[in-house]
């Protein structure tokens, strides 16, 4: 029995078998082989493998997301069979004596720079695609596979670190909990395990021999225990049954109001990622959805997503809802969250760069595309829109110059759309600053807490190293929020909270003496929260 300690990102007992995730290209290594024949059928081999896994993606993304968007998986799979490429892999291992991952990973970064210096937008597309097949069959290879599937049982996820596009493919009902070396405790991993209310570690020197053992992961203390003995495995059974027992108590929370003691009475609604999310969402008892991360429609796809694919999400979401509000934020691409095809460029300090509503307003046909499939979808629930990264009152007015665009476009066309509120994140020291003229302009404002932490006490929230200057309690922010929230009602407007500090039930007294009005939180934290609104005076 080995114990290891990290920093918990969220709390409770996970038991089960480690699922070690090790990114393909920090095991293609150049090798000298004696055999390249025998080099060949293994390669071959796992070439067909991989083309099988395809099959199977193509099956279940057929189910759950339909026709357009499995189609990516038969393509990858046609692409796996492309002779220049079979040629050019073989060549290699034959000429050079190599092993099949080096010459996979050559042939694959070859056929990407050819495809990614043709004219022809269609073929530019296809460079991402070669670099994907390639690394699936060196995670063959290797022995490692970074797909989506996660096998039969629930797993413990165990990996140097995870991107947000690759926690979202993963099947959310065979995640026991996340244990990584990389990240902070305000990376998206992180954010995606309070989401799914499972334990998580970070900051966890990984061995790749942990693979396929027995786990057991205390969210409370931040300890992993690799293959515990009977004694271990008999006290963290207890303690995961007495963990199931106070959920279970919160249960009894369900359906109560948001109210203190003394009557006072706030809004509590849920952030969720992805309409897989909206199951948590039901089950925990949310009034509504306060944040709605449009992007990881983005991040889950190789092309961007069309108006109709949007359309089905945020319609499926306000049709689930049922009247409740939802409150959606248009796309939040850049600094950690990454999509190759929207080619940024590599920036030295992308949290403060090209990032978010900058997009949108210096290349509006990808905004316009959203905010059409947003007010469609607003027909069908209570559909609220909020714009992140806002830093000025222009800003402001030239997105509802846009907004205006927009609808009157769906009015010539004859389709309907409904009273839609729009509302603005503030997330920057500059709109907290100004919320007063900000306020004059806008339906809401939602205070992201993240951001806003990161950037009024100018710490990277993604780097591990700066956690213990981190202080989300710093009063420089409490401050700014008290601004926000007293400027919002002087002009008649409401503000909320939907960044992870909402959760924080150490603050929630000083945010109802606040005067907020909604607090917005990940779904496994609704019940808790709901609890502490109730104890308050």
């Amino acid at each position: 029995m080995e114990k290891f300690n990290g920093k918990k990102v969220f709390s409770g007992i996970a038991i089960g078998k480690v699922k070690l995730l090790l990114k393909a290209e920090n095991q293609v290594v150049r090798k000298r082989i004696e055999d390249p024949a025998a080099e060949i059928a293994r390669y071959e081999a796992a070439k067909q493998t991989a083309i099988e896994q395809l099959h199977k993606l193509y099956k279940k993304a057929l189910k759950e997301v339909g026709e357009v968007n499995a189609q990516i998986f038969d393509v990858h799979a046609m692409m796996l069979e492309d002779g220049d490429y079979n040629d050019s892999v073989h060549n290699l291992i034959e000429s050079q004596s190599v092993n099949a991952e080096y010459a996979v990973g050559v042939t694959g970064d070859n056929f990407a720079e050819v495809f990614a210096n043709m004219d022809d937008e269609y073929f530019k597309a296809r460079s991402i695609d070669m670099k994907d097949i390639s690394e699936r069959v060196i995670n063959v290879l290797c022995g490692n596979d970074m797909g989506s599937d996660l096998g039969d049982e629930p797993v413990i996820i165990v990996a140097k670190d995870l991107a947000p596009s690759e926690t979202v493919q993963m099947d959310k009902s065979k995640l026991l909990a996340f244990v990584t070396q990389l990240g902070s405790t305000n990376s998206h991993t992180a954010i995606l395990a309070r989401t799914m209310g499972i334990p998580a570690l970070i900051g966890v020197e990984i061995k790749e021999e942990w693979n396929g053992k027995q786990a057991i992961v205390d969210g409370y203390t931040g300890t992993l225990i690799i293959e515990p003995d009977e004694a271990a495995l008999a006290e963290y059974k207890k303690k995961a049954e007495e963990d199931a027992k106070q959920k279970e108590l919160l249960l009894t929370l369900k359906g109560k109001e948001n109210v203190t003691k003394s009557g006072q009475k706030i809004n509590l609604y849920a952030n969720i990622g992805n309409v897989s999310d909206l199951a948590a969402v039901l089950k925990n008892d949310a009034g509504g959805i306060g944040l709605f991360r449009s992007e990881f429609l983005y991040l889950e796809k190789d092309t961007f997503p069309t108006e109709e694919e949007q359309f089905v999400a945020y319609k499926q979401v306000a049709e689930t809802m049922a009247g409740k509000k939802i409150i959606i934020r248009t796309l939040d691409i850049g600094a950690d969250k990454q999509v190759d095809y929207f080619n940024l460029d590599k920036e030295d300090n992308p949290a403060m760069g090209y990032r978010a509503i900058r997009i949108c307003l210096t290349q509006p046909e990808i905004f316009k595309t959203q905010l059409r499939a947003l007010f469609r979808a607003s027909n069908y629930g209570n559909i609220a829109i909020m714009y992140p990264m806002i830093i000025s009152v222009d800003e402001v007015r030239k997105i509802k110059a846009i907004s205006e665009e927009v609808k009157e476009e769906l009015t010539k066309e004859g389709i309907p759309f409904g009273n839609v509120e729009q509302g603005i994140m503030i997330e920057t020291p500059a709109a907290a600053v100004m919320s007063d003229e900000l306020a004059k302009e806008v339906d809401f404002f939602s205070i992201g807490t993240n951001d806003l932490t990161q950037y009024t006490l100018a710490i990277d929230r993604q780097n591990a190293k700066l956690d213990s200057f981190y202080n989300p309690h710093h009063e420089a922010v409490l401050r700014l929020i008290q601004m926000t929230v007293e400027n919002a009602h002087k002009a008649g407007i409401w503000a909320g909270i939907c960044g992870e500090l909402g959760a924080d039930t150490t603050l929630t007294q000083r945010f109802l003496e606040m005067g907020v009005d909604e607090l917005s939180v990940s779904p496994g934290c609704v019940l808790p929260v709901r609890k502490a609104i109730r104890d308050a005076e």
